[in-house]
């Protein structure tokens, strides 16, 4: 009796044994698929976030490169556009008044021609045999010029304001034509004068320059002229 009591609990304890195995192996295998699992969403959410920041940068990344219609039409315009200066040599302020409305109307940048070796009012008297009689005499003269254009190559066109002294353009205008390299560029001149029209002044300095420049027919404008009679002109020679 004792002995089957004794087999009936070997298999019981047995039993136990193997069914705790079970247990602990199934939780075992629990816990290597959960970690499994944890680490495969662990990996795809990354994969997903990859994904995401790409697609993010690539979208950052086109927004950079590809300029906006507005600023490529800026850019255009730029490209296309071109500048204008004003150089004038004016004595009296008659010139130079000229010089300031056309400046103004354009939004040009604007250049005073000024003598090394100013002029005083003996200097400019007519008939005297003074300074201005001397040079305007000698087309060989070339009258310096304080100071320069730094950036003339920038400027397409160029619109060249003078008095008429004795019929043509001062001598200073010569320096002035014959100090930079004009090639392919407009002149457009203007003179100021009591009476005289800006007849050969014009087309006397064309020798100056080189055979490239395009040259615009010339105005006139007397002493006191308005800013509304300069636009016009300005108009019809089509320059904006």
């Amino acid at each position: 009796m004792r002995r089957i009591v004794s087999l009936l609990l070997s298999f019981a304890m047995i039993f136990a044994l193997a069914a705790c195995g079970q247990s602990a192996a199934s939780e075992k295998q629990e816990k290597i698929q959960s970690a499994v699992q944890k680490t495969d969403e662990q990996s795809e959410a990354l994969q997903n976030g990859a994904a995401v920041e790409q697609s993010e940068t690539e979208e950052q990344t086109e927004m950079e490169t590809e300029p906006s219609e507005s600023v490529s039409t800026e850019e255009q315009e730029a490209d296309v556009s071109t500048k204008t200066l004003v150089a004038y040599f004016s004595c009296t302020g008659t010139t130079e008044l000229v010089a300031e409305y056309i400046t103004e109307i354009l939004g040009a940048d604007s250049y005073q021609i000024v003598p090394e070796d100013p002029y005083t009012e003996a200097d400019l008297a007519y008939y005297t045999n003074g300074r201005a009689d001397q040079e305007q005499n000698d087309p060989n003269v070339r009258p310096a010029i304080s100071g320069g254009v730094e950036n003339m190559d920038e400027y397409d066109t160029i619109i060249l304001g003078y008095p008429i002294w004795h019929g043509q353009a001062p001598r200073i205008i010569s320096t002035f034509l014959e100090s930079y390299d004009f090639s392919r560029k407009m002149i457009v001149p203007f003179c100021t004068s009591h009476s005289s029209g800006i007849g050969s002044s014009a087309s006397n300095l064309h020798s100056l320059c080189s055979e490239s420049v395009e040259w615009r027919d010339g105005k006139r404008f007397e002493s006191g002229v308005s800013k509304e009679s300069v636009q016009k002109w300005i108009e019809e020679i089509g320059i904006e």
